[in-house]
């Protein structure tokens, strides 16, 4: 009936009017390859052949067969899957298993050769017995840090209720998600099943290692369907929806199962490099950290009060600083370093290991580099002499140069921050200054200032600030020296405290979690990054102040351990990752406005908490747009035809 509607709507546009143009192009090919046969044939019984042949009515393409195509129940030794011309080929090797049901899932990967028309979400079904079974189990899989979608994630059954069978049994029947985490599981038999998810890394089809990313829940379902009716909607074009009729299906349930996927922490400790870019430090990366921090004992050096160690929060990144000058000239150090490493056993176990640090420059290319900045500096001191303007006589010293971050706009909720080039020998806070004018006047403003958390060259001012106030930030020279004997000079920068009537604030009400443990509230912007946090208040309020006007989201997780991060699960402890959820709207935050918005956590399924703008899985929708582009072009035509008649 479409394609009889474009023939006429042609046969129009070429008759209709001499001076008629006609659109570029003619029409798609928007029919998807047919399935013309099969052998064995489509839901045969009693099959014996390990090799299915399907025959299609047009030259096919077949997308990735490796990533795309399942067959379940798994096959431990990978098939052999093959497209020539207009056929494909299936060679199972494994044995095939006694009265089992057999699919082999497609999923998009089938198109035509020109139009790349897909086939369809097609599964291939056989049994080895008598029946075939024909329940199916669906849902989604979703990041539980992110609720993002995952994509070609494994996803199974096991009807072994034993916590063990993920560990030492293959998934009993098999499907892979799509680019929105959407699985079905098909050829399901009647019984009662566990689901899990496995991004299975070595080909087993069971949890066998940390790196995999799993999901799992304790919940059982029994398979079962019923007769049903849908929707389906028919489009005119990419934009317009033409009708929309009833079509009576098989409901098969369940088919809301949520899986929240998480990757375990990395335990396994081993060092991952050690390098020298630059001659000051030695930096070494673990896989992972440990209280017990590396002993190290100098081979070619003295390495007793050799260093100032600088670690990350997590201590997988140590950053040794050498003290001395003499070795940091030093090209090559040698040294030996005992430190905790995870053995075949999975147990840390004391290892030593030699180490040589060669500097990325070597020394005599750093004096050289030094003796050309010299000799340039001479020269334009020779030019301002020459030109009777001031001069140095004397070669400067090299500064030490903080990195401060103190905008001249500030918002009333920031600090000034100071990061370090260098570890620091001595501070002179007394040298530190906050002067606020209060009309024309000048005064001496409180502050606070401190190192950073878990930072050994960071450092912030904390103050009060008032709003719509200036304020003059002023530091003395040689307020810093770092270990090298370099010192900072001074420094100065105004700051005016933004008004207040520049701000929105919000209030979350928030619902529905039941766990006592504290719940972290953060607002995210449009990239899904967090720009503001909160802690939830014991009446389920999360409040927000000093918020610019822009477009939020907001997002939620439950601290079970009170360390004030997102914490992911471990399967052996029956731990599952810290829960998350997102409140399902944008918020736009306005100047001047107080918003107060309710937030009942479960009121949207997990897996559409998640607003579409923010997430970053994208469903591709391949094949509603092949299928519109004969309606679209259609639609142009018949514009192009009434335009024409109107001249």
């Amino acid at each position: 009936m479409k394609k009889l509607l474009y023939l006429i709507l042609m046969a129009f546009a070429i008759v209709g009017c001499a001076r008629m143009g006609s659109p570029d192009g003619g029409w798609y090919d928007d029919d998807p390859p047919r399935i013309i046969g099969s052998t064995p044939g489509e839901r045969a019984t009693g099959v014996k052949s390990q090799k299915v042949t399907i025959y299609f009515d047009e030259f096919i393409k077949l997308a990735d067969a490796t990533q795309n195509v399942i067959v379940s129940p798994p096959q431990l030794e990978m098939p052999e899957i093959k497209a020539a011309g207009k056929k494909i080929v299936v060679e199972l090797k494994d044995t095939l298993k006694s009265d089992m049901t057999y699919t082999i899932d497609f999923s998009d990967a089938i198109s035509d050769n020109n139009e790349e028309n897909p086939l369809g979400n097609y599964t291939f079904t056989f049994s080895t017995g008598e029946k075939i079974d024909t329940f199916e189990v669906s849902g989604y899989v979703i990041n539980a840090e992110d609720l993002e979608p995952v994509q070609g994630i494994l996803v199974g059954l096991y009807d072994d209720l034993a916590d063990s069978a993920f560990r030492t049994k293959p998934l009993l029947r098999v499907a892979r998600t799509d680019d929105s985490g959407h699985f079905v599981i098909r050829g399901v038999a009647p019984g009662e099943y566990r689901v899990y998810a496995l991004q299975d890394a070595d080909g087993n089809y069971k949890f066998s290692q940390k790196s995999e990313m799993i999901a799992f829940s304790h919940d059982t379902y029994q398979p079962s369907a019923k007769p049903d009716m849908r929707q389906d909607t028919i489009w005119r074009d990419t934009l317009h929806i033409d009708s929309i009729r009833q079509v009576p299906y098989t409901h098969y349930y369940p088919d809301d199962v949520v899986l929240l996927a998480f990757q375990e922490k990395q335990t396994d400790r081993y060092l991952l490099k050690t390098e020298r870019k630059d001659a000051d430090r030695i930096q070494m990366f673990f896989s992972y950290g440990h209280e017990q921090l590396p002993i190290i004992h100098g081979l070619n050096f003295n390495a007793d009060n050799a260093f100032v160690l600088e670690s990350n929060d997590k201590k997988d990144s140590l950053t040794y600083w050498l003290r001395d000058s003499l070795l940091v000239n030093q090209d090559t150090l040698t040294f030996s370093m005992e430190y905790l490493k995870t053995d075949s056993l999975g147990k840390l176990v004391a290892t030593v290991d030699t180490i040589t640090a060669l500097a990325k420059v070597p020394y005599a290319k750093r004096l050289k580099d030094r003796a050309k900045e010299y000799e340039t500096w001479m020269k334009q001191q020779e030019k301002r002499r020459k030109r009777n303007e001031p001069y140095d006589s004397i070669y400067p010293a090299k500064p030490l140069m903080p990195n401060y971050d103190a905008p001249q706009a500030m918002d009333p909720n920031r600090s000034i921050t100071i990061k370090m080039p260098s570890p620091l020998a001595t501070l002179d806070t007394a040298a530190i200054h906050l002067y606020s004018k209060i009309d024309t006047l000048w005064y001496q403003a409180p502050f606070e200032f401190r190192q950073r958390d878990n930072d050994l060259r960071g450092y912030e001012l904390l103050v009060d600030w008032h709003p719509d106030t200036e304020y003059s930030f002023e530091v003395d020279s040689a307020a810093f020296v770092d270990i090298y004997g370099l010192v900072s000079g001074p420094y100065k920068q105004g700051i005016k405290v933004k008004s207040l009537d520049e701000y929105g604030t919000l209030f979350l009400e928030m619902s529905g979690i039941k766990d006592s443990c504290a719940v972290v509230v953060q607002l995210l912007d449009k990239s899904d990054k967090v720009v503001a946090q909160s802690l939830m208040e014991a009446d389920g309020t999360a409040q927000f102040y000093y918020l610019k006007p822009d477009i939020y989201y907001a997002r939620a997780f439950v601290d079970s351990n009170g360390n004030g991060k997102w914490d992911t699960g471990d399967y052996d402890a029956d731990l599952q990752a810290e829960s998350v959820y997102y409140y399902p709207r944008e918020i736009e935050a306005k100047a001047k406005w107080d918003i107060t918005l309710q937030w009942q956590v479960n009121s949207t399924p997990r897996f559409k908490q998640k607003p579409a703008a923010i997430v970053k899985q994208k469903s591709s929708n391949k094949k509603r747009q092949l299928r519109n582009r004969n309606a679209e072009r259609a639609r142009q035509l018949g514009v192009e035809y009434i335009k024409n008649i109107k001249q």
